[in-house]
């Protein structure tokens, strides 16, 4: 077939439009003899009608499995250098009670970097002292709560939280760990608005200014300093950046270990996955060989030994194990400056329950969910039903021809960052969040209602909203 000449470069007309690429589906996506996509065992029919659409469909032991992999190939990596390694589920990609439990059950703390997210976690009955809480503005309130209940690290963003958290332990009469957070410099291969170790930006503090910063946090009885911590990035696809950025680091915990002890490093996150067919992802076992060569050989440069090394992987988690289910509206074929057309097949969400192509860019992997078809490839754009031009889903894939109103389609890899960042822009319920396994479907976040919307306006009056059916819970 002949690629329609608006597609992008790296997009090639496929030569089965129903394939799904394994890369970028969840372990348990299949097609069924039917043509039906089936999510561990459950039909995409079913459960858009049990659920309706838009719905997160998220395999569960897809996500069981990853944060054990992620647990054990970080683990053995550094013990075979003589060390440990500590892995944080980063709780911004997604976090609800039942996912918390999951990665909890797997052997991994979890980043948290907000009072919503401590309270999630909290609620999921996680033990305070396997949580790490980060972010640039924590509020005073944040900060001793995050103190009082014993949470197992506070990463420090600025100066000023040095005394803020001093304070806090003192009040409660408790040493607290602290991480301090340094911009390594290191400009990680991502998008400009996913990079977060430059000097100008809001994070953290710059390297020349950290020995000064450990000093004044040493000299805080109430804090205890575990060490440097960096975030790079994310979606990062090599350890160049890593690499770069704990050469930094190491040199200048080598110049900090004059000073006391330190137990720890962390490297961060931002491993990236695959949106598309084209996309090449490092496995995490071979991200963590390589990050625990990477300290390896720094620290026999300098002559210290290896300390524990921290990662927070959240995307490479979470984010491959969801498809997002959308029903399909309607379809219109667009001439583009006369010289070839794109098909633009609008669906029943949109940036209010994925807004990162807008905001990023970001491309995604579309496929008709609700059956195969033999017809030829098309170049489709997925719309959503918002007011706005930039209301993009799926910016360009291939599926068939016939696509039409009321097909089910299925965006792939929408676990991380979807949900987190939906809103209800024009007033539009968000979505609920399905667990799928071993055949059963169950809701573990529930959808919001017309009544759920209605129900924060203060302009109405008590019990005026009719109440609205919740989705089913389980099966």
């Amino acid at each position: 077939m002949i690629s329609n000449p608006l597609a992008p470069s790296w997009l090639a007309p496929p030569r089965d439009a129903n394939a799904l690429a394994a890369s970028v589906w969840s372990q348990n996506s299949v097609r069924a003899a039917s043509g039906v996509l089936e999510i561990a065992g459950v039909s995409a029919v079913e459960i858009a009608e049990r659920f309706g659409t838009p719905v997160y469909a998220v395999d569960e032991a897809d996500v069981r499995e990853r944060a054990r992999a992620a647990h054990d190939c970080f683990s053995r990596e550094f013990a075979r250098i003589g060390s440990s390694a500590k892995v944080y589920y980063a709780g911004k990609a997604f976090l609800c009670t039942e996912l918390a439990r999951w990665v909890a059950e797997a052997g991994l703390n979890i980043d948290v970097c907000s009072g919503g997210e401590l309270a999630v976690a909290l609620a999921a009955g996680i033990a305070p002292a396997r949580l790490g809480f980060h972010g640039n503005n924590k509020s005073l309130a944040e900060i001793d709560r995050a103190v009082s209940v014993g949470v197992g690290v506070l990463v420090i963003d600025s100066i000023v939280e040095i005394g803020r958290i001093a304070e806090a332990a003192a009040r409660h009469g408790v040493v607290q760990p602290v991480r301090l957070r340094v911009n390594s410099g290191v400009h990680a291969h991502t998008h400009e608005y996913l990079a977060t170790a430059r000097e100008d930006q809001k994070f953290g503090i710059a390297l020349s200014d950290a020995a000064d910063a450990v000093a004044a946090i040493r000299a805080q009885p109430a804090i205890e300093f575990l060490g440097l911590h960096s975030h790079i990035g994310s979606q990062i696809f090599g350890t160049d950046g890593f690499a770069e950025a704990a050469a930094r680091l190491l040199e200048l915990h080598a110049e900090l270990l004059r000073g006391g002890p330190i137990p720890e490093l962390n490297l961060g996150g931002g491993f990236g996955i695959a949106y598309t067919s084209v996309d090449v992802a490092l496995p995490l076992e071979e991200i963590a060989a390589g990050l625990a060569d990477i300290v390896a050989g720094e620290c026999a440069r300098l002559g210290i030994p290896v300390p524990v090394v921290a990662v927070e992987p959240g995307r490479s988690i979470v984010g491959p194990s969801t498809s997002t289910l959308y029903t399909v509206g309607t379809i219109k074929d667009v001439l583009v400056e006369g010289t070839a057309t794109r098909k633009y097949v609008s669906v029943d969400g949109g940036m209010s329950d994925n807004v990162r192509p807008a905001l990023y860019a970001a491309d995604y992997s579309v496929r008709i969910a609700s059956r195969a078809s033999t017809a030829d490839p098309a170049l489709v754009r997925i719309a959503g039903k918002h007011c706005e031009s930039g209301d993009i889903v799926v910016h360009a894939d291939y599926l068939p021809g016939d696509v039409q109103p009321g097909d089910v389609v299925a965006v792939a890899a929408t676990g991380a960052y979807c949900w987190s960042l939906a809103s209800n822009y024009n007033y539009l319920g968000r979505p609920p969040v399905i667990a799928v396994r071993d055949g059963v479907a169950r809701v573990i976040v529930r959808g919001e209602t017309e009544a759920d919307l209605l129900a924060r306006d203060a302009g109405i009056s008590p019990g005026s909203v009719a109440a609205q059916p919740q989705e089913e819970e389980t099966r």
